[in-house]
């Protein structure tokens, strides 16, 4: 029963981020709920806010989901989804979908009853990128792709030649950004705090 609500509950973000509708993406966190991506650290509200304006500007995203694992201990889970993001932009003039494959990492807790995320955070495993248009084709920099993760290089090639702001030390495959992250996990589960940040 517990493993289901949670599953609900990360099925329901994905849709409802991409769809927009704000409300209920929101109500897949805690009041003190936070998120971390490549371009965002900071509470829920923030990042539905943040979310939100992009999508209102046309920012295209699409979340797809996999398969998960949920671990549960008392009030306490983490869930572990795999998933696709699909960002398209423009890059130098051309239509670009990015695709980046990874997992969620979720730290859920159950209050009031109710499972719900604390903390979400992308574990970038690869990506690509793809013209829209065949032939057209952007040119890309290979020494600054090579500067990010293997896990999300293209990704934040892309958002960062938006003019977004990004984070590089963003957990992937291998490497201690990820192996901080399990142990986090692991910490959770054991009822310890989650760090600050």
């Amino acid at each position: 029963m517990d493993s289901s609500e949670i599953r609900a509950v990360i099925e329901g973000w994905a849709v409802w981020r991409d769809a927009g509708a704000w409300e209920q993406l929101r109500s897949t966190w805690h009041d003190d709920g936070r998120m971390k991506t490549t371009w965002f650290r900071g509470s829920a509200d923030d990042f539905v806010n943040a979310s939100r304006t992009g999508f209102d500007k046309g920012v295209m995203v699409h979340h797809f989901l996999g398969g998960s694992a949920i671990e549960v201990s008392g009030s306490r889970a983490v869930a572990q989804t795999k998933m696709s993001i699909s960002q398209r932009l423009t890059l130098d003039d051309a239509e670009v979908d990015v695709t980046c494959v990874g997992r969620f990492y979720d730290f859920f807790e159950r209050r009031d009853g109710a499972w719900r995320i604390v903390l979400r955070e992308p574990v970038y495993e690869k990506d690509r990128i793809d013209p829209v248009t065949p032939g057209r084709a952007p040119r890309l920099d290979h020494e600054a792709l090579a500067a990010f993760p293997y896990g999300c290089r293209h990704l934040l090639f892309c958002q960062r030649k938006a003019g977004m702001n990004v984070y590089t030390d963003v957990p992937g495959l291998r490497g201690p950004e990820v192996e901080a992250l399990y142990a986090n996990g692991r910490d959770w589960l054991d009822g310890k705090p989650l760090p600050a940040g």
